[in-house]
Order: structure tokens, then sequence, then C-alpha cells
């Protein structure tokens, strides 16, 4: 019985070094990450408006503010909103955001984008973070 304790604890030992061990704690973080994205963004898509509304005051004037940042405030929520629902269908597959800032109250001086392509939250990425981008340049 001796002899048979130390094999498994070698092999218990090794599947929890293991890289799957490495990816399935990613693999969780991920999920839980894009859970919480998709909760917020569906439920807070609607303070795109005020916060599009303060932004296009703040840049071009009250008048400007309370028309285009209306209208530009609508458009925002109704993707931020829908987002976060693909997010929350979606969840069990661990992708980067599609909306940046990723929730409303990150960055609230900051425009809102949308990165053009899904990318898993385990992709290494080559290119530039958001947060290193100028404020007035759109995210590529």
């Amino acid at each position: 019985m001796k002899n048979m304790l130390k094999p498994l604890l070698i092999l218990s030992a090794l599947l929890f070094f293991s890289p799957q061990a490495a990816m399935a704690h990613s693999y969780a973080e991920g999920v839980g990450d894009k859970l919480a994205h998709g909760l917020a963004n569906t439920i807070t898509g609607i303070g795109e408006v005020p916060k599009n509304i303060i932004l296009e005051t703040n840049q071009k004037g009250l008048g400007y503010g309370l028309t285009t940042g209306l209208l530009t405030g609508v458009v925002h929520g109704l993707g931020r909103t829908l987002t976060g629902a693909v997010d929350l269908v979606t969840f069990v597959i661990p992708t980067k955001p599609i909306i940046y800032p990723d929730y409303i109250w990150k960055d609230w001086d900051r425009e809102t984008h949308y990165h053009p392509e899904w990318k898993l939250s385990t992709d290494k990425s080559t290119d530039k973070s958001y947060q290193d981008r100028p404020a007035d340049k759109p995210y590529q």
C-alpha cells in the first residue's frame, strides 16, 4: 500500500503543475471576467447617454452636447448593452472585451470604442493595449 501511494503523489504533483492546470486557472479567470463584463455592460449601457452629453458639452458646448451628445450616447448605450448581452450569452468562451473602456466607469472622460475582432483572453497581443493609446485616437 505504501509503495502505491508514492507514484500517486508524484502523478498528482505532475498534473497539478502541468500547463493544463495553469490553463484551467486562466480559463476560469477569463470566464469570470467575461461574465462580469457582460452583466455590468448590459445593466449600465444607459449610462452612455449622460457620459456622451457631458463629453460633447465639455468639448464643443452645451448645444452640441444636448444634440450630438444625446444621439451618440443612445448609439453607444445600445452598443454597450448589446455587447454586454453577447458577453453574457457567450461567457463560456473567454474573449477580450469588444468595447473599450471595458466598464463604463473606467476612463469616464474617454470616448467609447469598439474592437474590430474577437480575441481569446489567453491570446497574447503584440499591439499596444487600449490604455497605451492616446485618448483622441480610436482603438485600431
